[in-house]
């Protein structure tokens, strides 16, 4: 690597930078990988590796790391509704495919984080936050931390997040898309059932619906849809019986026997989102900080997984020729973008398909009827056109492969 190349600081060690560093020491770049936090026990990770988030993980070499941490995989998909089953899928959905699984992004984002550290090139700032950015002649040369010290670079990476706090420095401004509801997250002891296949509920009565499944620790996840026109105050909610209410009578039941252990609801905003540049000179966003995506089908880590990828692609030819200029790091990164963005903005509107679907259940009770009614005609019609809806979701939209270097 030229001499003038001193580093790249990524901000943020979620799933995006973390890998996007190893990525990039594998290659003998210098990294800073900056975070925050002071370790990784967040309230909320998202946990769903589609298809095309265990592929990405191949094509880094880290699918080898599942074998030592906690996962499960999804075994099948049933939709529920006022307790009978609309439809269910088994996984893989894909012939010769692999399943959907869960996996603890903690104990993943650890391992990762090791395997970095085994190269001298990077060094990992943790539970320290960013204020600022350094900019000198209209472009960006390092950041701030919250103590004051300044890390230069030349080249500043935000994966910070939704919440993007380089996002802001920079004024790149982020439009979001339309969302009519949040999420109420709970957890539960899953008991006997824990030894049952895994099965991914969507379970719906009436204007009520909450999705269940077996996270990858082996507890169920319950994410529960709040929408604008609920007409109660969720922090008032006797939470055990509104799910009892609703759900079918054998998880009715599991939760009468483990209310104990049934945690408060954590409530998640959803924030859908994206950037209509990802760059500035001298700074690149990636991930949820650029495009934050819907909680439908657990978009999230895989996409951060595929930008990882596709940058370090656009980033590793060019960072280890000699010689290299400020102003060649700045012609590449709007091609980073450009690949990238297609696929982020077809995902987006595959949520949001999903999303209309569940809207439309929730505000027609003439729609419920009929589908609770005429349920034996309409199952195949119904999962035919959900199997459609989930090729891209889960398989992505376009191929993304490491390039060998």
């Amino acid at each position: 690597m030229s001499k003038n190349i001193n580093q790249i600081a990524i901000v943020g060690s979620g799933p995006t930078g973390a890998t996007l560093a190893l990525l990039l020491v594998r290659q003998g770049i210098k990294v800073k990988l900056i975070e925050a936090s002071s370790n990784f026990e967040r309230l909320f990770r998202g946990e769903g590796l589609m298809p095309s988030g265990l592929d990405a993980l191949k094509e880094m070499g880290l699918f080898k790391l599942l074998k030592d941490i906690p996962h499960q995989s999804i075994d099948s998909w049933d939709f529920l509704l006022s307790g009978k089953s609309l439809f269910c899928v088994d996984e893989p959905i894909e012939t010769n495919g692999i399943p959907c699984t869960t996996v603890s992004q903690p104990h993943l984002l650890r391992k990762v984080i090791q395997e970095a550290q085994n190269y001298p090139e990077f060094e990992f700032i943790q539970g320290k936050a960013v204020k600022n950015i350094v900019k000198q002649e209209n472009r960006v040369q390092g950041v701030v931390l919250a103590s004051g010290q300044k890390i230069a670079a030349d080249l500043v990476i935000g994966a910070d997040g939704r919440n993007s706090v380089i996002r802001n420095k920079a004024g790149i401004h982020l439009t979001k898309l339309h969302n009519s509801i949040d999420i109420l997250w709970f957890k539960l002891d899953s008991g006997a059932l824990g030894k049952s296949k895994n099965t991914f509920y969507s379970i719906i009565k009436g204007t009520d619906a909450f999705g269940l499944f077996k996270g990858s620790q082996g507890k169920f996840h319950i994410g529960w849809g709040l929408h604008a026109d609920d007409n109660y105050d969720w922090k008032e909610i006797d939470w055990k019986e509104k799910l009892i209410n609703t759900a079918p009578s054998w998880l009715a039941q599991h939760i009468k026997t483990h209310q104990e252990s049934l945690t408060k609801p954590m409530l998640l905003s959803v924030v859908d989102g994206r950037c209509d540049r990802w760059s500035i000179p001298g700074l690149l966003l990636l991930g949820d900080a650029v495009h934050p995506m819907s909680p439908i089908r657990a978009q999230g880590i895989n996409m951060a997984f595929r930008d990882a990828i596709v940058t370090a692609n656009h980033l590793v030819p060019l960072l280890t020729k000699p010689d290299i200029k400020p102003q060649e790091i700045d012609r590449l990164l709007p091609l980073i973008q450009q690949e990238r963005e297609p696929e982020i903005i077809r995902i987006q509107k595959l949520q949001a398909q999903e999303m209309a679907q569940a809207e439309l259940l929730h505000r027609s009770g003439f729609v419920r009827w009929g589908a609770k009614t005429f349920t034996a005609v309409i199952r195949p019609g119904i999962r035919a056109s959900w199997l459609r809806r989930q090729k891209q979701l889960r398989q992505g939209v376009t191929k993304v492969k490491l390039i060998s270097h």
